[in-house]
């Protein structure tokens, strides 16, 4: 199931991407001769509407837009080769802007919808879905000794057949200090499923009171809070460029290690690992699902952007060069450069995978 949901999603942010081009260089007055769902070959010819035929493809993991004349062949003056170069730079920047534009949306739609998050005192009234979770665990720590870990949520507790349950961190840490001691029997959830964790608090942990009895965690209420659309439009905004930003300097920094040798491909996912990330947003619920998705989206229009051959970035870069120079690029140059480029996208591509599969059966 987590496999048919990322190929959903993948073939989701391809499609807009790819739908950025079409509309610009409709717009840009060039001639698009298909647009297609899938890959090649072609399955069926769904229509054709004016020059442009919409084709449904075999292989199922996106879409293209094939616009005429963008590998430098033709003369008619509506290929991509010879309409301005403002304009074909436009065209291959829309894909981009597409994916970061539905990251926008998809970011303030979950901030519509709530997403859980710590909340205030004066958020609880018009909150849902509230629970006390784990923030912290401190090493050595009778929490730590008994499995707690950050993002288990406590339903209840007992002990010495009192019980407790709430979702107050003040009087989750009240109750613990009157076990004097005795272990505390807890009942928590964890990815979905309930458990059962018994913890006997010590004194010496608290920093502002090393007599009272902890156990040595951090908790915090959380639930879910819908914002009104006019605060999701301003937060969305704000959320998306942050993590537009946190992602670029990512992506900046894994490519200078790797142009460095200096790789840490532990900290990369490829195809495979990103399944498993969507598989296990999707059984959170809609909104997890949707944040992932606007991560994605993000990471594909910044990768796009990389001015790597093959790439919009290296497309781009080409247009860049030519204005400069004044006349294009020889084709067979620029094809030689996409070859290069596309090869090095699958090496690491394949490397990355093969570091998926051995994380998983290691």
């Amino acid at each position: 199931m987590s496999i048919i949901i990322f190929l959903v999603v993948i073939i989701a942010l391809i499609i807009v991407h790819e739908f950025g081009h079409f509309v610009v260089a409709k717009l840009s007055g060039m001639r698009v001769d298909e647009f297609g769902l899938g890959y090649p070959p072609r399955a069926l010819t769904i229509a054709t509407i004016g020059e442009t035929t919409y084709t449904l493809n075999w292989l199922p993991f996106g879409g293209f837009v094939k616009i005429y004349g963008e590998n430098g062949e033709g003369t008619d003056p509506r290929a991509f080769g010879k309409r301005p170069r403002i304009l074909q730079a436009l065209v291959l920047i829309a894909g981009i802007t597409m994916n970061l534009l539905l990251a926008y949306v998809l970011i303030t739609g979950t901030l519509i919808m709530g997403t859980p998050r710590a909340l205030s005192e004066s958020e609880l009234v018009n909150a849902k879905d509230v629970e006390l979770m784990v923030a912290n665990v401190l090493p050595g720590t009778p929490a730590s000794l008994a499995g707690l870990l950050p993002g288990d949520s406590i339903t209840h507790a007992k002990v010495s057949g009192t019980e407790w349950q709430a979702a107050d961190p003040e009087s989750f840490s009240k109750f613990i200090a009157s076990s004097n001691g005795s272990k505390i029997t807890l009942h928590i959830k964890r990815n979905g499923n309930e458990e059962i964790i018994d913890a006997t608090p010590a004194v010496g942990i608290a920093s502002n009171d090393s007599s009272r009895f902890a156990l040595g965690v951090s908790v915090a209420t959380v639930g879910v809070v819908p914002l009104s659309i006019g605060d999701a439009i301003i937060e969305g905004a704000q959320l998306t460029w942050n993590a537009t930003k946190l992602t670029a300097i990512g992506l900046s920094n894994f490519f200078y290690s790797i142009l460095t040798l200096s790789a840490d491909l532990s900290q990369v996912a490829g195809p495979i690992g990103i399944a498993g990330v969507v598989g296990s947003a999707s059984s959170q619920g809609v909104s997890d699902l949707l944040s992932i998705m606007a991560i994605i989206s993000i990471n594909l229009a910044l990768i796009n952007l990389i001015p790597i051959p093959a790439l919009d970035g290296g497309r781009l870069l080409f247009v860049i060069i030519e204005s400069v120079i004044r006349h294009p690029i020889k084709a067979n140059i620029a094809n030689s450069l996409n070859m290069v480029g596309f090869a090095f996208l699958i090496l690491l591509m394949v490397v990355v995978s093969a570091h998926d599969i051995f994380k998983i059966v290691g």
